[in-house]
């Protein structure tokens, strides 16, 4: 190894060791999505970027989506997909359709990268071990008037409470849990529920240091298109207001928001599409989206 390759390695570990320092023994709750689950070499990456953080100490819990998956069986067996602002409507053929691809086809995918990679992965549905009680999800016809018309979206849910005991078993014995958002209502019913929901609820109920949301885009921006990062709630909250962020970042965003006015630490919300962008955000100090904090 020549010299300048050999403190190219070492200014990338003593770059990282402060971080791995403080991370150690913290829960960082991840949202797998977007890109970062299509493209072969993102989702290479991402499955060796949680077997290096679990080795050194840090423990990562992976919620994961899979709309695109859903999409594409639902096609394939002559079902159109509709959605009612942004939330698919979910009749019972296609909440069985949704149970079989996320907590399936897509879990266990996951579950098989991760441990090939050198990892213990283990799949899970909030419906193992009563670990997501849902309610049905009203919407309201308009979204700006509380008093419209409740639309019924089907199977389509939101946490009621969270149990982590099952999780945090898994963590105490070296294993990496891989959640796919369905929830159990009181008669035993299934629900969709949106994955950054449940990853945000799980970050708060597990106590995590960090919430990590993986997104197609880089982050917040400001008006002129600049990345802000190292938001506090209250810029957060002004920035909403004066419509800086508007339109389809705004779920995402107060769902970062809620976990740290909840006692998360710091919410990332970062560009999945960015190779190794986990371990970017987490180890290196200039990291590959926007930092939330309290």
């Amino acid at each position: 190894m020549d010299n300048s390759k050999a403190n190219n390695v070492v200014n990338v570990l003593s770059e990282a060791l402060p971080y791995i320092q403080k991370l150690n023994g913290k829960t960082i709750v991840i949202k797998y999505g977007g890109n970062a689950m299509t493209d072969h070499a993102l989702k290479v990456g991402f499955a060796r970027d949680i077997v290096l953080l679990k080795q050194v100490g840090i423990n990562p819990v992976i919620v994961h989506g899979g709309g695109p998956q859903i999409a594409e069986l639902l096609k394939r067996v002559g079902k159109e997909s509709k959605f009612i602002q942004g939330m698919r409507v979910t009749d019972t053929e296609t909440m069985d359709i949704v149970e079989m691809v996320l907590g399936g086809l897509v879990n266990k995918s996951i579950v098989t990268m991760i441990n090939q990679q050198g990892g213990r992965a283990v799949g899970l549905t909030g419906k193992d071990g009563s670990l997501i009680r849902a309610k049905k999800m009203h919407m309201n016809l308009d979204a700006d008037d509380i008093t419209s018309e409740l639309i019924d979206l089907g199977h389509v849910g939101e946490v009621q409470t969270i149990d982590p005991s099952v999780v945090s078993m898994l963590d105490d014995d070296n294993f990496i849990p891989v959640i796919a958002p369905i929830g159990v209502g009181e008669n035993g019913e299934s629900y969709n529920i949106n994955a950054d929901l449940v990853a945000g609820k799980l970050s708060t109920v597990l106590g995590a240091e960090k919430l990590l949301l993986l997104t197609n885009t880089v982050g917040i921006l400001d008006k002129q298109k600049n990345l802000l990062t190292g938001l506090t709630a209250k810029q957060v909250d002004d920035y909403i207001a004066d419509g800086t962020i508007y339109g389809g970042m705004l779920p995402k965003v107060n769902c970062a928001l809620d976990a740290v006015k909840s006692g998360v630490k710091t919410s990332h919300i970062i560009d999945g599409r960015v190779p190794h962008a986990v371990l970017l955000e987490l180890l290196t100090d200039e990291g590959v989206g926007t930092l939330l904090k309290g």
